[in-house]
């Protein structure tokens, strides 16, 4: 009788509203489409800054600063060790992104399910209108070569 070592692996960690998230793809995946936020930025328990913004961009990359000026945040995940996530008392969900005494607490103002809904109503009519302006920019152009083909 031969042994034959395990091959199975652990399955892939499932965080739902709590935990520590360590990889980075996943922090950025979380924090994308927050939308509007109040953050709280703190070291050593002492509160730095805080105020409201809007999370412009969420990306990966160790050549760039996690920046938040004119009400905006640009959050580089490898700015921190890890992230993690939680609720409130009053049940208002917080991402905390951490490195060593330092953390950045994200409370999202904006609820993702109303979010959706007219992001994407506005997308559609966007949309249109591009096709709309692109096409009468076309017929425009249209016009003006037959003008100068006719003169």
């Amino acid at each position: 009788m031969s042994y034959q070592p395990s091959t199975t692996s652990f399955p892939a960690p499932c965080l739902v509203d709590t935990g520590t998230v360590i990889n980075k793809k996943d922090m950025e995946r979380i924090l994308q489409n927050l939308g509007r936020v109040r953050y709280i930025h703190t070291q050593d328990e002492q509160v730095l800054r805080e105020g409201e913004g809007y999370v412009v961009e969420v990306f990966s990359d160790p050549q760039q600063a996690t920046l938040v000026a004119n009400s905006s945040l640009y959050i580089n995940v490898t700015s921190f060790d890890y992230l993690e996530m939680g609720q409130l008392a009053d049940n208002q969900p917080y991402f905390d992104l951490i490195q060593d005494n330092r953390r950045l607490r994200i409370l999202p103002l904006s609820n993702p399910l109303t979010e959706r809904n007219s992001r994407s109503i506005n997308d559609a009519t966007l949309e249109a209108m591009l096709a709309e302006a692109l096409t009468a920019r076309w017929d425009a152009c249209l016009d003006d070569d037959s003008n100068h083909f006719t003169s």
